[in-house]
């Protein structure tokens, strides 16, 4: 391992047995983050070896998941699945050097010792049966065609190594089994291909979540098996649900790319993750991922568990909102309203000032971008529906006579701003001895079919005056309609 930070190369390896959830996303980040300081490498590794639980049509949305944060790996991809004969060969030195043998037990002979020891109340290690083979006693079971597994020898003493996390880590060499490293059908372990990989990758720091640390103190006596000098580890600490349980595949944790789905930014999620387990020592929550990189540093990682919680999420997503420009979440927010058929691709791009004025009026009231859809509809299309609380609370033979009235002077305003559309409906207000929300309240009705949304003056302005004017009156005339017919409004 080298000091040179030049040199830094890390690592995310993700499985292919599920969709990336935000535990890995997460360790992914905070990998990517120390390289990009450091001005060093951010690889990206597919185990994939465990051919009854890798599925290869969930690679490419790994890398979309990736590639979304904007995390894209600085050389070629590596597939462990290329490589098994690879760690065959390692495997085969480990045992030729001494450091491991050859474990002839089956599986049921191995499954009748663990229940042994559940039976015993003792935690199971394997008894090292065939340590002690004699050479004449391998031979024999080699020529009766016995399958073998390689176990790497676990020798007497503790295990230590150094955490950036959590400081200097041990464990007693008693409480590690001599686990396999090559199964009985010649295929690596997790652990054994991980040091191969990650030697033969260069890597200089392992950043990963604190549940591997068992793995490592493994991991430690296969380097020293192969004679590899081990990178600086560093166990972050795990992204937990709400109900305090491992954030993860297994219980149908969300797929980052959902996320994008519903309206997350990506830069908003990486902020958010990136300050799970790791702090930039302020009480400010809100930075671009520039500014992420350039203050990073593994001294500031937390030892505690963090919480996923999806408001918090969307509290950051809003603040990431409110930072872009008009125009950059009009891209954004563009091919959404065409998917939702509110409008099409050609009347946007003839119309983009528009767009950008209607982004500019809502940006403040949504905290996804989906958001934009529900409440910009009324700005493309209008079916006159009006919501129905709203509706019985505004809409009565006086509101009808003020929104016609409204209309007129509205016909003879020019130019129609929202100073002036202020002037006329305060005037109007005066006139008819009334509050102004009062006649503000109907009017908003009558033009949107809604009881919230942005400033009346500017909705009323960004709209144009024919379309308030031609909305105003079909409210008017709605109502009176109504009212003739003795319908309830």
């Amino acid at each position: 391992m080298t000091s040179d930070s030049q040199n830094i190369r890390v690592r995310i390896a993700p499985s292919p047995s599920g969709y990336l959830h935000v535990g890995t996303a997460r360790t992914a980040i905070f990998n990517y983050l120390f390289a990009r300081h450091n001005k060093g490498k951010f690889l990206i590794r597919i185990e994939d070896t465990d051919a009854s639980r890798s599925r290869k049509e969930l690679i490419e949305p790994i890398f979309s998941a990736l590639k979304w944060l904007g995390m894209n790996g600085d050389e070629e991809i590596i597939y462990q699945s290329q490589r098994l004969g690879i760690y065959k060969d390692f495997a085969q030195k480990i045992l030729d050097n001494g450091f491991g043998y050859r474990c002839f037990c089956s599986p049921e002979q191995l499954e009748k010792d663990r229940e042994e020891a559940k039976k015993n109340k003792q935690p199971f290690h394997y008894n090292r049966r065939c340590l002690n083979l004699s050479q004449n006693e391998i031979e024999q079971k080699l020529a009766d065609g016995e399958k073998f597994a390689i176990r790497i020898k676990i020798p007497s003493g503790e295990t230590v190594f150094h955490d950036m996390v959590s400081g200097d880590l041990k464990r007693d060499n008693s409480e590690i089994e001599d686990f396999i490293i090559a199964r009985s059908n010649g295929i690596a372990t997790y652990n054994l291909a991980v040091v191969v990989d990650d030697h033969q990758m260069g890597i200089t720091h392992v950043i990963r979540g604190n549940d591997h640390i068992t793995n490592t103190f493994k991991q430690v006596h296969i380097y020293k098996a192969l004679g590899f000098e081990p990178p600086q580890f560093g166990h972050v600490p795990l992204i937990l649900r709400p109900d305090k349980r491992k954030v993860s595949k297994r219980l149908g944790d969300k797929d980052v790319a959902q996320y994008k789905e519903e309206g997350i930014l990506p830069e908003a999620m990486f902020n958010y993750l990136t300050l799970l387990g790791w702090s930039p020592k302020t009480d400010r929550e809100i930075y671009s991922v520039e500014e992420l990189i350039n203050i990073f540093t593994p001294d500031n990682f937390n030892a505690s568990n963090a919480i996923f919680d999806e408001e918090k999420l969307l509290a950051f997503n809003k603040e990431h909102i409110a930072r872009k420009t008009d125009h950059e979440l009009a891209v954004l927010v563009a091919p959404l309203l065409v998917e939702a058929g509110i409008t099409t691709k050609y009347w946007l791009e003839t119309r983009w000032v528009y767009l950008r004025q209607v982004i500019s009026l809502l940006k403040e009231r949504v905290k996804r971008l989906t958001d934009f859809i529900a409440l910009s509809n009324y700005f493309f299309n209008f079916d006159y529906k009006y919501e129905l609380k709203a509706r019985e609370k505004y809409f009565n033979l006086e509101s009808a006579q003020w929104l016609s009235e409204l209309a007129e002077r509205f016909e003879r305003l020019d130019p129609f701003t929202v100073e002036t559309i202020e002037t006329v409906i305060t005037e109007l207000a005066e006139k008819l001895g009334i509050k102004r929300g009062q006649l503000i309240h109907p009017t908003r009705l009558a033009v949107s079919g809604t009881s919230k949304g942005p400033g009346l003056y500017e909705m009323l302005y960004v709209l144009s005056r024919p379309i308030v004017i031609e909305r105003i009156k079909r409210a008017s005339d709605y109502i009176k309609k109504a009212y003739d017919l003795k319908e309830h409004i």
